[in-house]
């Protein structure tokens, strides 16, 4: 009789059965971190044992992108599912006034209404005005930062001063914090995740580490005084740190009997930086440009439940498409997700389709741009011009094919400038001190140098 009226009642109400099904999901994302820079990706003086436990036990995207080699954009187009220089959000850090497009439906926005309890802990960095504020955009609840770095301690007269954007706050209120940054944040976690609630939750865990200043304890740093190079000695602690905060989050999943049944994704939010000795080898580039280094980044997707044997993934993906498949997974159907840029990459990772995900990604910011089709990697310099690669022949993009190629050439040229048509203009704009700079190290590379 029980299983008679279940299925009248299934049949009459699906939310029923979906809503039972449905996954928690949590997206860990660094903050600057190196290609190169975690165990499981090959480094030999980063320890980082629950990253790699999650990695080698999960689906390790090796062709992984982010939209965008510097934060904001990155940011915006991982939480909306869209290229984000459709809606103008193109340049860097909105100025004080802005912040990322208000007409935009965010992840949590769109998890919530099936039924989530929403939540972002740390770095916002997509506006500093109340209207840019995470609890207007989706999220139930917020502990962290509205702009982009900041000291890793307490610092009364500086970050932590009154009305500060850099300031820690907690659903609008300023807050204090005693300890180290990543520690707290990794504390906050748990405390939304084991908050009483029978709803599915989606945890957006945004760090700022491994992002300079380079803070990090002194216990932490002495565990890796091993390394000369005293930068890359506090970067090693840094992400010591945040394998620890991750670790403990996923131990208390695993005491709550949710981790079989919780999606977690982890990435960078773009390449390496130059400042905070990260490495991205054997990708040529790094933070702000528009090389494999700055795009390309560490990222895998975990969930026991549906994702039994571990495995890589080595189609181009992108960072777009986590908000597909998040919603995909949280029982949306494909009509649901016709307005993202973004793949449900179900179908992929189980082998109901063989083809790639995608056969283009693009990329532009304000002076440059760049765009693969399957191996080829087309890049655009303002007042240079372009340069071709051949990812499958040469990964560290050191071979420019741009004359000996030159009918894929024009027509990657061609398609790369109708997509770019169809964007917003950018919403604000950055130095010209910038572009200066980040288009010589484009060129130094072009060229061989």
């Amino acid at each position: 009789m029980k299983i008679y009226l279940l299925g009248i009642l299934t049949s009459v109400f699906p939310s029923l059965i979906q809503a039972t099904e449905q996954p928690n999901v949590i997206i860990l994302l660094a903050d600057d971190l190196g290609w190169a820079d975690l165990g499981y990706q090959g480094s030999e003086d980063i320890r980082s044992p629950h990253i790699d436990s999650l990695a080698k036990n999960g689906i390790r995207f090796t062709d992984g992108h982010v939209s965008a080699s510097v934060c904001s954009p990155s940011r915006a187009g991982l939480i909306t599912g869209r290229y984000q220089q459709r809606f103008g959000h193109e340049a860097n850090s909105p100025p004080p006034s802005d912040g990322m497009d208000l007409k935009q439906v965010t992840m949590a926005d769109r998890l919530k209404k099936r039924g989530y309890r929403t939540g972002l802990i740390g770095k916002w960095h997509l506006g500093n005005q109340d209207e840019f504020y995470p609890t207007q955009r989706g999220f139930d609840y917020f502990y962290g930062l509205r702009s982009g770095s900041r000291s890793y301690f307490y610092h009364a007269k500086k970050d932590d001063k009154a009305g500060n954007a850099k300031a820690i706050e907690e659903n609008g209120k300023q807050v204090k914090f005693d300890g180290y940054l990543t520690d707290v944040f990794g504390q906050k976690a748990i405390d939304f995740i084991n908050a009483e609630d029978n709803k599915p939750f989606f945890l957006f865990h945004s760090f700022t580490a491994p992002h300079g200043p380079m803070h990090a304890t002194e216990e932490d740093k002495a565990l890796f005084a091993s390394i000369k190079d005293t930068k890359r000695r506090s970067y090693a602690a840094m992400i010591w740190a945040m394998d620890r905060a991750i670790g403990q989050l996923v131990d208390s999943l695993k005491e709550s009997g949710r981790f079989e049944d919780t999606l977690i994704w982890f990435l960078s939010d773009n390449g390496g930086a130059t400042g905070n000795a990260s490495i991205n080898l054997p990708l040529a580039g790094h933070k702000g440009i528009k090389f494999e280094g700055g795009t390309r980044v560490p990222f895998f997707a975990h969930w026991p439940k549906q994702f039994k044997k571990p495995k890589k993934f080595d189609p181009m993906m992108i960072s777009l498409d986590i908000m597909a498949t998040s919603l995909a997974a949280a029982g949306a159907k494909d009509k649901d997700l016709k307005s993202l840029d973004g793949v449900n990459l179900l179908p992929f990772i189980q082998g109901e389709k063989a083809t790639p995900p995608h056969q283009n990604l693009y990329w532009h910011k304000l002076w440059f741009s760049a765009m693969r089709e399957g191996p080829w990697k087309l890049i655009y310099v303002q007042d240079y011009g372009y340069a071709l690669y051949n990812l499958e022949q040469d990964l560290s993009e050191s071979n420019n094919l741009i004359k000996s190629e030159k009918k894929r050439s024009e027509q990657m040229i061609a398609q790369l400038n109708d997509w770019k048509a169809g964007l917003e203009k950018p919403r604000w704009d950055e130095a010209e001190v910038w572009f200066r700079t980040h288009s010589k190290n484009h060129i130094r590379i072009i060229e061989g140098e």
